[in-house]
C-alpha cells in the first residue's frame, strides 16, 4: 500500500479545493474530496471556512441550510455552527434543558486562500492534526489567475497525475498544428533534482518543436515543478516577465479526480489574445481526458502496467515520493525526499 488508506490518497497534506472566485460571499458551497463532503463558505470578513458537510444531529447535509451571518444553519432542525464547527444554537430546546452546546461539533478543515486559490487540509485524524507545510503558490505578483479551465477526469489521482507529467505522450496524444506533430520527435535531455515535497525540471529552454512557446517571444526559459499531492507549476520567464501554469489534481472520489489549470502573466498583451488562447488550452485539456478515459477501459482487464527509463522516471519518482510522505506521516517522522539531481533522456 502507498499509504495507511484504502483509497491510496495522501492525507496530512494540502489540497487545491475551488478557485476564489467559485466560492461568493454569503454563500454555501458542496464539494467532495477524497471521498468526504465538504461545505465551504466565508465569514463576514471574506475568510474562507470548511466543515464535514454532514449535521450531527440527523445526518443531513449542511451545505442545504444556509448562512446567517458567520453561523451555519440546518436546514432541518435549525441547529447552528460557528465557522470552527462547534454548535452554538438548538432551537427545540427549552430554558430548563441543560445541553452543553460546545461538546457537539462539525469537523473543520484548514484552509487558506493564496492568489486566487483556495486550498484545503485534509487530515488523516481530525483529534491530533498537525499541519504539512503549507500550500504551493504562484509568485506574489499575482494576485489571481488570468485564465482558468477546470475538467473532471474519470479515473483514480494515480493515472491522472501520471498521465499529465507524462514527457512522451505529446506528439500522439496532442497532436496539432500549433504544439506537436509526429513529425516533429527529437531526443531531449533535461536536468531534474528534488525540491520541497517533490522533484523540477530545472530552468532550460522551452523545446523548439513547441509553436505555443514562441507567441511568447524569444528569450524564454522554463522551470517544471511538481509537488505533492499532485500539483504542477511551469514558470515560464520571457525576459522580465513571467507566465505561470498551475495545474492541480484534486481526487473526488476513487475514480473520479477533478483537474484545475490556471494560467497567471504579467504580459498585457496576452490578455488581447486571451480569446483565442483559452479553446486551446481547453482543448490541450480535454485530449489528456480523453486518452485517460480510453485507459480505463484497458484497466478493466490489466492493472499491471510497465514503466521504464527515462520516460516513465518521473512517474516512479511520484510513487516514490507517495510511499515515502505516506510512511512519513503515519509513523511521525521526518519527510526524506527520494529523488536526486538526475539528467532524463528520452523521445517526444
Amino acid at each position: 500500500m502507498i499509504t495507511n488508506q484504502e483509497d491510496g490518497f495522501l492525507r496530512d497534506i494540502w489540497y487545491f479545493a475551488v478557485r476564489s472566485d467559485e466560492l461568493k460571499l454569503g454563500c454555501l458551497l458542496s464539494l467532495k474530496l477524497l471521498g468526504e463532503p465538504i461545505v465551504l463558505g466565508r465569514k463576514k470578513t471574506g475568510q474562507p471556512f470548511a466543515l464535514r458537510d454532514i449535521c450531527p444531529h440527523r445526518g443531513i447535509p449542511l451545505s442545504d441550510g444556509r448562512l446567517i451571518g458567520d453561523e451555519l444553519e440546518c436546514c432541518y432542525h435549525g441547529w447552528r455552527f460557528n465557522s470552527e464547527g462547534t454548535c452554538i444554537c438548538i432551537p427545540s430546546l427549552t430554558e430548563d434543558q441543560n445541553l452543553e452546546l460546545s461538546r457537539i461539533k462539525v469537523p473543520n478543515y484548514p484552509v487558506q486562500e493564496l492568489s486566487g486559490c483556495i486550498w484545503i487540509f485534509m487530515p488523516s485524524d481530525f483529534r491530533n492534526m498537525e499541519l504539512k507545510k503549507i500550500p504551493p503558490t504562484v509568485p506574489d505578483v499575482f494576485s489571481k489567475p488570468a485564465m482558468t479551465e477546470k475538467l473532471t477526469f474519470p479515473c483514480h489521482i494515480d493515472h491522472a497525475v501520471i498521465g499529465l507529467m507524462d514527457p512522451a505522450h505529446g506528439p500522439f496524444v496532442h497532436q496539432s498544428w500549433w504544439w506537436r506533430s509526429r513529425k516533429s520527435v527529437h531526443t531531449k535531455s533535461k536536468v531534474f533534482g528534488p525540491t520541497d515535497l517533490g522533484f523540477a525540471m530545472l530552468k532550460h529552454k522551452p523545446s523548439s518543436n513547441s509553436l505555443a512557446y514562441k507567441i511568447l517571444g524569444r528569450d524564454i526559459e522554463t522551470e517544471i515543478t511538481f509537488r505533492l499531492p499532485g500539483i504542477r507549476i511551469e514558470t515560464i520567464h520571457v525576459g522580465r516577465n513571467l507566465v505561470v501554469g498551475l495545474t492541480t489534481v484534486t481526487p473526488i472520489d476513487r475514480k473520479t479526480t477533478q483537474i484545475n489549470h490556471l494560467v497567471f502573466w504579467s504580459m498585457s498583451y496576452l490578455w488581447l489574445i486571451k480569446p483565442f488562447l483559452k479553446p486551446f488550452l481547453k482543448r490541450f485539456l480535454q485530449q489528456d481526458r480523453d486518452i485517460v478515459e480510453k485507459q480505463q477501459r484497458g484497466l478493466q482487464y490489466e492493472h499491471n502496467l510497465m514503466l521504464i527509463n527515462d520516460a516513465d522516471v518521473q512517474a516512479k519518482w511520484y510513487f516514490r515520493l507517495k510511499k515515502s510522505y505516506g510512511d512519513a506521516a503515519k509513523n511521525k517522522e521526518p519527510f526524506i525526499n527520494p529523488v536526486e539531481l538526475t539528467t532524463l533522456n528520452w523521445r517526444s
